[in-house]
């Protein structure tokens, strides 16, 4: 953990020292190492818990957007079994923002579709930072073509900054894609699960998240808009983006306050960027229950269902 936020600079030299030890216990030089060791990440928890428990709107953007955070290539990996990529819209091309393929958890066949970001600076740029272009979203609705064929649930992780804005995308028909697949999951004839894991940006996320069981990440974020685009429309200046993210509501529990998503997926102290295998464990464990639970459901059922959970959206009880 290189990268270090604004806030978490108390964590900074404890987390040297971590790396340090860890990389002399290889060499197995000293036999009390490990307890040292121990010592260590049990004070970073510690400190960790503290910081975590008073975050503020703002922080939790940095956190979704942190570089080391688990990618949906990572969830992907860690969750299911003998994953089969599928490429190309039969169309165009093939975009790498969107990854869909079929794979098995816990015994059962699912379709996957994900937003992969990328990690490194040469694999970003290949996957366009998550900015998804119309042919991914052709390519996403290929895989929900094939999954109502098959009556495979649909299995989507969310995580972008937003649908690539550039001509050519606006060319290809980029705001006519990102509406056929929010109709088509909207009309899927077969269960689906949708999972914000990072940053679920405008259009482009919702474009994949129009799901009989929402869910996110405790420190993920869910929103129409940037914080900056936000201020920047109405301040003229991206300056004052900690209060636009206050305003906007974007957090995993004003979201499930809002009667907006079905459940919050736990990270540790310290965020998923901390304990990815940990994080990665608990969202299998939400996927595996979700699927128990709406594979119940007769489809006729869970799609009246998901016609009056998004024909109802924003009405206030009472």
């Amino acid at each position: 953990m290189k990268f270090i936020l604004d806030f978490e600079k108390p964590l900074e030299k404890l987390e040297e020292r971590l790396r340090e030890l860890k990389l002399l216990s290889m060499t197995g030089a000293d036999g009390n190492i490990p307890v040292q060791i121990k010592e260590i990440e049990e004070k970073i928890y510690r400190i960790c818990e503290k910081i975590y428990s008073k975050l503020t709107p703002w922080q939790i953007v940095q956190i979704a957007r942190h570089p080391a955070r688990p990618r949906a290539l990572d969830f992907i990996n860690g969750i299911f079994e003998d994953f089969e990529e599928i490429h190309g819209d039969r169309v165009f091309r093939d975009d790498p923002a969107i990854v869909c393929g079929l794979g098995e958890v816990s015994g059962k066949k699912v379709a996957i579709i994900a937003q992969e970001r990328g990690r490194a600076v040469r694999d970003r740029t290949y996957r366009n930072f998550g900015m998804a272009h119309p042919e991914g979203y052709r390519k996403a609705m290929r895989i929900m073509k094939l999954a109502e064929r098959f009556s495979l649930p649909v299995i989507t992780f969310v995580d972008t900054p937003g649908a690539y804005p550039g001509i050519g995308a606006e060319e290809r028909g980029q705001a006519p894609a990102i509406g056929e697949s929010i109709m088509r999951m909207f009309n899927l004839q077969t269960p689906s699960i949708a999972i914000v894991i990072g940053e679920g940006g405008s259009g482009g996320a919702l474009a994949i998240s129009v799901a009989d069981r929402i869910y996110m990440l405790k420190y993920a974020i869910y929103s129409v808009i940037s914080p900056e685009g936000c201020s920047s429309i109405l301040w003229r200046t991206p300056e004052r983006a900690p209060e636009a993210a206050k305003a906007l509501k974007l957090t995993a529990e004003d979201l499930l306050s809002f009667g907006l998503i079905d459940g919050i997926i736990e990270e540790p102290p310290g965020g998923a960027h901390r304990y990815p295998d940990k994080t990665i464990s608990n969202v299998k464990e939400t996927i595996v229950s979700a699927l128990n639970e709406i594979e119940n459901i007769p489809l006729e059922e869970l799609m009246n269902m998901r016609y009056n959970r998004y024909r109802n959206t924003g009405i206030q009880n009472g």
